[in-house]
């Protein structure tokens, strides 16, 4: 089945609160009041989730984009099997949110997916997608096919939401399950606010990373639970000014920025706060992580503070050689790492090497402060402390220092 685009006039979404017996109040509170209501099932959407909506969501966004006033594309309680869809603007309508009550479901047949995305909005200036209803990408039909473990040239499945040059968006208060592949993707996007979702996968599930944020500028990432099968929270190439803040994550690969470097052209990465997040049974606690023989860019000023590991694999890691394939070049990378500081970091680590800085031999890592950094190995080997390795780069520490400084500097 093809993708319809659907492409008209300038979009401004707010959100509209849940669970206010005033909706016209609430909405004169946030710059408009009496918005019009497309619900999703006047225009032939099915609730029984057997029958096929993808035309009725596409119909219903359609009359709501063109709507001169305030609107609201209304999704109802019940479940609604959708394939891949395209909401775009810009839109006629000043004042528009997405409220999202029921389930949405995927379609299964992988070759209905022609693009990247199950859904996709794109282009709009003022978005909000909230209802406390779920996205049940039934990705489980499809992992299958994912062998990224194995091909670092793989083809990624499915992204369940995607937001792309979106500017004043905000996702909230939604739920994303089993997703082919990542579950939210912020991709060219200007002040976007990801906050109060509920995120989950099995551990097992690949690729299915949590909030992926690439190219995009003030991003606000808060308040929620992620429980996937790889990175909870991933910035990619070209983010910069991005904050993620009180995230509770595990299962899955931990907070990371990268992988960084695999590709020609790739912009720096400036600017990333992670903090008040808590880790739980992680592969990774706050991670950078480069592939080898990349291109030269830069990665700089990244704060993580206030983080809590529980039972971590690698609480603190910084790695150059990252390879998701079976064969990579061995050369070095080239992105040159800088600014980098840890503050208050405490917890547990289920490996004894809970600090592990692992800095390109041609671009030493610069500026790198651990202050305040408490984690306690718990792990099987008896009478094992934890402990930190250094490699090229020169590593800077204050105050409580378990494991005991490193002190390599190549």
């Amino acid at each position: 089945m093809a993708i319809v685009r659907i492409s008209t006039g300038a979009v401004i979404l707010l959100f509209l609160p849940l669970l206010l017996s005033n909706v016209a109040q609430a909405f004169g509170s946030i710059g408009g009041p009496h918005p019009t209501i497309f619900n999703v099932l006047k225009y032939g959407a099915s609730p029984d989730g057997k029958k096929e909506s993808t035309q009725a969501f596409m119909q219903a966004w359609v009359a709501a984009c063109h709507s001169k006033g305030n609107a609201r594309l209304l999704v109802p309680q019940g479940t609604f099997l959708v394939g891949p869809v395209i909401f775009q603007g810009p839109c006629s309508s000043p004042m528009m949110v997405v409220q999202v009550q029921g389930t949405v479901k995927a379609t299964t047949d992988i070759s209905e997916y022609d693009e990247d995305h199950w859904f996709l909005f794109e282009n709009i200036n003022g978005l909000t997608v909230t209802g406390g209803g779920t996205f049940d990408g039934q990705g489980a039909s499809s992992w299958e096919y994912n062998d990224c473990h194995s091909n670092p040239d793989c083809t990624m499945l499915p992204i369940g939401l995607k937001f792309m040059h979106v500017t004043r968006g905000i996702v909230r208060q939604v739920n994303s399950l089993n997703p082919a592949g990542f579950h939210i993707v912020i991709n060219n996007c200007d002040d976007f606010k990801a906050h109060s979702l509920h995120i989950t996968a099995p551990k097992t599930s690949p690729n299915t990373d949590g909030i992926h944020v690439s190219e995009s500028n003030n991003i606000r990432i808060s308040r929620s639970i992620i429980a996937t099968g790889d990175d909870c929270v991933s910035i990619g190439q070209g983010a910069t000014n991005v904050s993620v803040s009180k995230v509770t994550c595990g299962p899955g690969h931990g907070i990371s920025i990268g992988s960084l470097g695999k590709k020609p052209d790739e912009k720096d990465v400036r600017g990333v706060i992670v903090r008040n997040c808590t880790l739980i049974g992680t592969e990774n606690g706050v991670r950078i992580k480069t592939w080898p023989a990349s291109p030269p860019t830069k990665a700089s000023h990244f704060i993580f503070q206030d983080i809590i590991m529980d039972n971590v694999k690698n609480p603190i890691i910084i790695d150059q050689s990252y390879c998701a394939g079976s064969s990579c070049n061995k050369k070095p990378s080239l992105v040159a790492i800088s600014d980098v500081h840890y503050r208050n970091i405490r917890g547990t680590s289920s490996s004894n090497v809970a600090v592990s800085v692992g800095c390109s031999s041609q671009v030493h890592c610069q500026n790198v402060d651990m202050i305040n950094i408490d984690l306690k190995y718990t792990g099987l080997k008896a009478g094992v402390q934890a402990s930190s390795t250094c490699a090229n780069a020169k590593v800077n520490f204050w105050g409580t220092q378990n494991p005991p400084p490193c002190r390599a500097v190549a």
